[in-house]
């Protein structure tokens, strides 16, 4: 089993609050089945929340009228769910080809022996997180870095250092 498929469970009760209730409300009459919401609530779970718990699986199953399986299947999936709680700072580095052949490994390399922080892992003080992704989409200026959902293209080890360096 991978670890992008094991839900952590927090003991708690999950569900939106009023801002993301009422985008969920909104988006609903928009789609043309219920199930169609799968994505939109995790999105929504993960912008209020930072990431997606086991117990908000069964809320948004419970909520659109389906299965927890199905939700679960989607939230694995796609890797811009995080199925456990992140640094302050995500950062995704993509890891195909592209990114590969220029340069991706020591980018990845830097922030384990420089940052000290390993895919699938926080710092110890909880500032950044890493994962190494399938293809972000900016094949032609890879090697792409992604930061809290920002893009940073044409990637290279002194330019993340000057980047991390104005992250609080």
């Amino acid at each position: 089993m991978s670890d992008r498929s094991q839900l952590i469970s927090t003991g708690e009760p999950f569900e939106f609050d009023k801002k993301r209730d009422a985008e969920f409300e909104r988006l609903i009459k928009r789609y043309p089945t219920r199930e169609s919401m799968i994505l939109p609530a995790l999105w929504l779970t993960q912008e209020q929340e930072g990431w997606v718990s086991q117990e908000a699986i069964g809320y948004i199953a419970d909520r659109i009228g389906t299965f927890a399986a199905k939700v679960y299947e989607a939230a694995t999936f796609y890797t811009m769910y995080n199925l456990k709680p992140t640094g302050k700072y995500h950062i995704c580095v993509c890891r195909t080809l592209s990114c590969w052949l220029r340069g991706k490994q020591e980018i990845v390399d830097y922030l384990r022996d420089e940052v000290g922080v390993t895919p699938g892992k926080k710092t110890e003080d909880g500032k950044f997180s890493l994962e190494e992704v399938e293809c972000l989409g900016h094949c032609g200026t890879a090697p792409v870095v992604q930061i809290n959902g920002e893009f940073y293209e044409n990637m290279d080890v002194e330019q993340l250092k000057s980047l991390l360096a104005t992250l609080e």
